[in-house]
């Protein structure tokens, strides 16, 4: 049985990552992977959380170039398939530390590309397995849209806890959120590329790390969760790999704005250097979602669905059905 918040373990450690992938290198970005897992794990977490695409890198180059065959083709070569022995080494090294894995990857499904995430128990089993709903902007240039089954994005983990997860600007969709919410999480991933401080100018604030990190609180105020704000970094290495140089965002070193916020929405990390890889870690207190709760809950009492509810279809739709099905 997992822990919950009637259960008896009522503190965990996590550890969320602020890290620069091998860019465009799938075999090298796992092999980082298994090594922040175990460090991860040496330190006594028990979740560890990986950014939007960490593997095999945020296509960065997608805001600069609408279409770049040569660096797609690589992309897609490099991309890690839920199949794969990539995969499998992943979770194995989650067993083999006793630590449960927050994945952010780009899905190559035969040959379509997906945002997507796993969640991967301590015993190196896969928990949940998920697309994003929408790619956003740009990203729809390289990548799919999920269907219905991205919706179950919440499970019970054995010593951790009920852990939900969402990509990005999915923390934007209102309707996405409260049905993530309404699945009582407990700790949520929120996975993020590398996003910069705002600058003055016509880009949105919204995409920026101020605009970001505003989601991820107000996220964990309206769900009473933990959330563990989770991007990447990206080096002059990666801007030259990627050509983005001239591009409107992630054309400089930096990016990195990893950080956990409690579930009335403080922040109760402390920020490393934007350009700093690490891992942050924080031991959780259970007993602040019950205070958080007691003032506000949104799918509990503070909440009215006999005037406002929501429909959800959560079925995997495929290409080929039964007609009526």
């Amino acid at each position: 049985m997992g822990s919950s918040l009637e259960d008896i373990v009522q503190c965990i450690r996590v550890a969320v990552t602020q890290a620069e992938p091998e860019w465009l290198d799938l075999e090298a970005t796992v092999v980082k992977t298994c090594r922040v897992i175990a460090e991860a794990a040496q330190n006594g977490a028990q979740l560890v959380t990986f950014p939007e695409c960490w593997i095999p890198g945020y296509p960065a180059w997608i805001w600069s170039r609408s279409v770049d065959f040569d660096m797609t083709t690589l992309y897609q070569k490099n991309s890690l398939r839920i199949d794969s022995s990539e995969m499998q080494r992943i979770c194995e090294s989650a067993a083999q530390n006793k630590i449960a894995v927050a994945l952010g990857f780009a899905e190559n499904f035969h040959h379509t590309l997906f945002i997507s995430q796993a969640l991967i128990g301590a015993d190196g089993d896969i928990k949940i397995q998920r697309r994003k709903l929408k790619a956003t902007h740009m990203e729809r240039t390289i990548f799919g849209d999920a269907s219905g089954d991205c919706l179950r994005n919440v499970v019970d983990l054995p010593e951790v806890g009920k852990v939900g997860m969402l990509a990005c600007w999915e923390h934007s969709q209102s309707l996405l959120k409260f049905h993530t919410y309404q699945q009582k999480e407990e700790v949520h991933v929120a996975a993020w590329p590398p996003v910069f401080p705002h600058v003055e100018g016509p880009g949105l604030w919204s995409m920026t790390r101020e605009g970001a990190r505003n989601l991820s609180a107000t996220y964990a105020i309206e769900s009473q969760a933990f959330v563990l704000h989770t991007t990447a970094v990206i080096s002059q290495k990666g801007v030259d790999k990627m050509r983005t140089s001239s591009g409107v965002v992630m054309n400089t070193p930096g990016g990195g704005s990893s950080a956990i916020f409690g579930p009335d929405g403080r922040q109760l990390s402390k920020d490393m250097l934007e350009t700093e890889e690490g891992i942050i870690y924080a031991d959780l207190d259970f007993d602040a979602i019950l205070r958080a709760k007691s003032f506000l809950d949104c799918t509990g009492h503070y909440s009215r669905p006999d005037v406002l509810w929501i429909g959800v279809d959560d079925r995997e739709k495929t290409h080929r059905r039964a007609e009526g099905s």
